[in-house]
């Protein structure tokens, strides 16, 4: 276990799969020594914070939330202010048509600033996109997003964690084809079983994603892969395509209730929704 790694104390982005809560659990199984560490799917960015390492590479092929990642590394008073800009004009009148106004703004053209806003203040803090044009339907939260304050304060965390990574607009491919010898690549794909309302998520290809981890492993390149466990206190396994030789540990992390489905069931909690991730390491 690498005691010393500790994840933010708080979130920045409120992202379906969020991996906040365990990821210093995830990293205690990262290699004792590795070179460049590689996120290609980066979403929240809790694992690559947790980390905090110089040398890494933060990747994701959703241009809006990769700017959000590039503006925070180079200038986080400017995503104070994105924030800032849009919280007083929703708090200083009516909140939900305020809302819908951002909503509105961000469809017209997806873009950062409205993003990162719509993420902390949207219902349940699930962001999900129409499988057919790509736009953010989730309705206004029932709770008021956090101050311009209050967001400054993460907004200085963040940026002490992730102020010297490369954050870059690829898909998940190239990405990875830029691993060397001996660096990490660590995978958090949509999960088939559970984040289908993710951006991108509808066409993702597991099968493709694992011929991509079979050539980093062919190059020495270390993977470890964040993907469906199980669900309902471990009564459904999820299943993979099959890959002989392909990963050498199996881990299983308890992930507590699902939020998805709390979304889904109107906030009720659901017993029998608690779920696992697993981590498969190639290593």
């Amino acid at each position: 276990m690498k005691e010393a790694v500790r994840p933010p104390r708080t979130q920045l982005l409120k992202w379906i799969g969020n991996k906040q809560r365990f990821a210093h659990k995830i990293v205690s199984f990262f290699p004792d020594e590795f070179g460049t560490y590689h996120e290609p799917f980066l979403g929240s960015g809790a694992v690559l914070a947790t980390l905090a390492k110089e040398t890494s590479v933060g990747a994701d092929s959703f241009a809006p939330l990769i700017e959000i990642w590039q503006t925070l590394a180079r200038s986080p008073a400017t995503v104070v202010q994105w924030y800032s800009e849009r919280w007083h004009s929703v708090m200083d009148g009516n909140k939900k048509e305020g809302y819908e106004v951002i909503k509105a703004s961000y469809n017209a053209r997806p873009n950062a600033p409205d993003l990162l806003f719509l993420c902390r203040s949207c219902y349940g803090g699930v962001v999900r996109f129409r499988q057919a044009d790509g736009y953010m339907s989730t309705p206004c939260g029932i709770h008021n997003p956090i101050s311009p304050d209050a967001f400054s304060k993460r907004v200085r965390e963040w940026h002490s964690r992730v102020r010297g990574v490369r954050f870059l607009h690829a898909e998940y491919a190239d990405t990875m084809g830029r691993a060397q010898s001996g660096d990490l690549v660590y995978c958090d794909p949509p999960y088939s079983h559970t984040q289908s309302i993710l951006y991108g998520a509808q066409s993702f290809s597991l099968e493709h994603l694992l011929n991509v981890i079979a050539d980093c492993k062919s190059r020495g390149v270390f993977v470890a892969l964040s993907i469906d466990g199980s669900k309902q206190s471990g009564k459904l396994k999820c299943q993979l395509p099959h890959r002989e030789g392909l990963f050498e540990r199996e881990v299983f992390l308890d992930c507590g209730r699902s939020m998805l489905k709390r979304f889904q069931m109107n906030g009720l909690t659901l017993e029998e929704e608690v779920v696992h991730d697993r981590l498969l390491l190639t290593y």
